[in-house]
């Protein structure tokens, strides 16, 4: 089990998700740090179906679960993209710029590669 989280959790910002194609018109970018910020304050990133429960700071700090192991890391936002470095309980997860997007007010999607890789969609709660 920790073996596919690790990869899930390699690939997107902690797990990675299937989105149809035809899901993208739904989501809105978010390329502005303070619009970020005042979307996830106060709310946790979920996936429930991977266990990953994760908290972005205003600080820098990243901060949750996965797969009921802890996970830390640190971000920044850099020209438009939300770019992140985290550990899973010794397992590194290397940096990567990623596109946020949101659907309404508890959806959120993070895409690696600023956009041209897997995404990851989260529910905010």
């Amino acid at each position: 089990m920790r073996l596919l989280a690790s990869i899930m959790i390699a690939l997107g910002l902690a797990g990675s998700v299937a989105t149809p194609a035809a899901a993208t018109n739904e989501y809105r970018p978010i390329i502005d740090r303070g619009e970020f910020l005042s979307l996830i304050q106060g709310k946790s990133l979920r996936i429930g179906a991977f266990g990953v429960n994760l908290n972005v700071l205003p600080n820098g700090q990243i901060q949750g679960r996965a797969s009921g192991w802890d996970l830390t890391g640190t971000w920044s936002w850099q020209d438009g993209y939300f770019c992140r470095e985290m550990d899973w309980s010794g397992y590194e997860i290397g940096y990567n710029c990623q596109l946020v997007e949101v659907r309404g007010s508890n959806r959120m999607r993070f895409t690696v590669d600023r956009g041209a890789g897997d995404s990851a969609v989260f529910n905010l709660r």
